[in-house]
């Protein structure tokens, strides 16, 4: 059966997904589908080791349609691997970068994934708050332009050490966005987590989900490391 394509009007469908290994999934298997997704036009994959008890592996998939991130999540199950967490969300260009170069704002939707040289990994979901008194959404928009131009200044310190991938999820999962950094070191990672939370924006109106944090690499050897039969 062949779904109606399902594609966003502007920018690429993003789908994380994380498991844990298992005797069934082998490193080949893992490999042959995570290339077949990406043996596909527009579409794209970066694979990670997971530290910690979370996951063991991730598979970051970005696509045109959809329905090619659903089949891409079926054929990974049927290999046996046990899925312990997703997120769904879509490339976009922030309402507050509205004037930045076309260049920038096609980087955005139409990233090129994962980037040279930098195999640190982490993903985390965030919202804003609610709060009273810390109301992202009662805020004129001036301000919350302003904020978002004060986080995204400090953000630039960072510049050829992390290169930062929002992705937006309002409607389609339980954040509000999904925020995926590649690091030239870990430590990369933890520095820009770690000053941009100073920001009014993140430190009065930021609430954050989960951190994955692990290591790029092939699927075949990401697998591998992960603890699959080869």
């Amino acid at each position: 059966m062949t779904l109606p394509n399902s594609a966003p009007t502007e920018g690429l469908g993003c789908l994380h997904l994380f498991f844990k290994a298992n005797s069934q999934a082998t490193a080949a298997d893992f490999a042959s589908v995570v290339d077949k997704f990406t043996s596909k036009d527009d579409c794209q994959s970066v694979t990670a080791t997971i530290l910690g008890h979370k996951a063991d592996l991730s598979v970051m998939a970005l696509a045109r349609d959809l329905n090619e991130l659903r089949e891409l999540q079926s054929d990974l199950a049927k290999i046996g691997l046990d899925p312990v967490d997703s997120y769904v969300s879509i490339t976009e260009v922030s309402e507050y970068a509205a004037g930045v170069p076309d260049e920038m704002k096609q980087a955005r939707l139409y990233p090129n994934l994962p980037p040279e040289g930098m195999n640190s990994y982490c993903f985390y979901p965030m919202s804003k708050r609610r709060n009273p008194g810390q109301n992202w959404y009662e805020t004129d928009f001036e301000t919350r332009k302003e904020l978002m131009m004060g986080h995204g200044k400090s953000g630039k310190e960072f510049r050829g050490r992390i290169v930062q991938l929002i992705t937006g999820s309002t409607g389609l999962d339980e954040y509000e966005w999904g925020v995926t950094l590649f690091g030239k070191h870990p430590n990369d990672v933890k520095d820009a987590v770690y000053t941009m939370r100073f920001d009014e924006a993140s430190a009065k109106y930021a609430e954050f989900g989960d951190f994955f944090v692990g290591t790029v690499g092939s699927a075949a050897d990401v697998a591998v490391v992960a603890g699959m039969a080869e």
